[in-house]
């Protein structure tokens, strides 16, 4: 039996140390290209090892996937349990010293995340979750907005470093930069969804994500009563995350048609 208490407790040790490993390499961090126009820093290295040293100590015999661990897959077999872990999401942001970048820890079992912890590395708000107890900022329980239209939600979406002008993507953005009320690009897929299950976001959507950037978020939102599908429609996938995210199913429907629409 998983003690999913223990493991939301490492959880939050574990994103509050790669959360100070950040604040620390402020200013102060090499950056370098990992593809044109996705950068990566000492400080996502160091965050990643610091969570990998409180995570493995732990647990030993659990997996890890991190960002900058080099692996390009992830293995969500049944009874198997994996910590996915980004050490900074939004690390463009945080080379230009904008806010909007976070330290995403997360345990999944199989497909299912039973713990997460998305902490604003900036403004240190605290993101938290455990499977069927509920998702927080602090201390304070979340619940996502009540807005049921897309023309009066406010939308978010991440897409890839690089575009082409003539994208699927481009062409989803503009069906619902038409369709919602706003849009906006945040830089941070994990801080997107901690944002939909507080109820600042209304639904947010990416098909240019990985499992590290959006694990411990999907929790947030599915225990804030929201709903995360496939941007299909169809149910949510970890290991192939393309997804749409939303408070509540009649808005998730409404955004998966308006982008079938692309």
């Amino acid at each position: 039996m998983v003690d999913t208490a223990q493991l939301l407790k490492v959880c939050r040790r574990a994103a509050q140390a790669g959360c100070r490993v950040v604040r620390d390499w402020q200013g102060k961090a090499r950056v370098w290209d990992k593809r044109p126009a996705d950068l990566v820093t000492q400080a996502d290295l160091a965050s990643q090892l610091e969570i990998e040293s409180i995570v493995l100590g732990e647990y030993p015999e659990h997996d890890f996937l991190g960002e900058e661990s080099g692996k390009s897959g992830i293995d969500l077999s049944p009874g198997k349990i994996c910590w996915i872990v980004d050490p900074i999401d939004g690390t463009t942001n945080y080379v230009h010293g904008l806010p909007g970048y976070a330290v995403s820890v997360a345990v999944a079992e199989g497909e299912q995340v039973l713990a997460g912890n998305v902490l604003d590395a900036m403004s240190c708000e605290d993101f938290w979750a455990v499977r069927d107890g509920g998702a927080f900022l602090g201390e304070t329980k979340l619940a996502g907005s009540q807005v049921t239209s897309l023309e009066r939600a406010l939308v978010a979406v991440s897409l890839p470093p690089r575009v082409d002008r003539d994208s699927l993507e481009l062409r989803r953005l503009i069906e619902v930069l038409m369709a919602a009320q706003a849009i906006r690009r945040l830089g941070s897929a994990a801080l997107n969804l901690a944002y939909v299950a507080a109820g600042r976001l209304d639904a947010y959507f990416a098909t240019a994500v990985k499992p590290w950037d959006i694990a411990a978020g999907v929790l947030l939102v599915e225990e804030a009563g929201g709903v995360v599908w496939n941007i299909d429609g169809g149910p949510f996938s970890l290991a192939r995350p393309l997804l749409v995210a939303a408070a509540n199913a009649q808005l998730a429907r409404e955004l998966v048609e308006t982008l079938q629409k692309a």
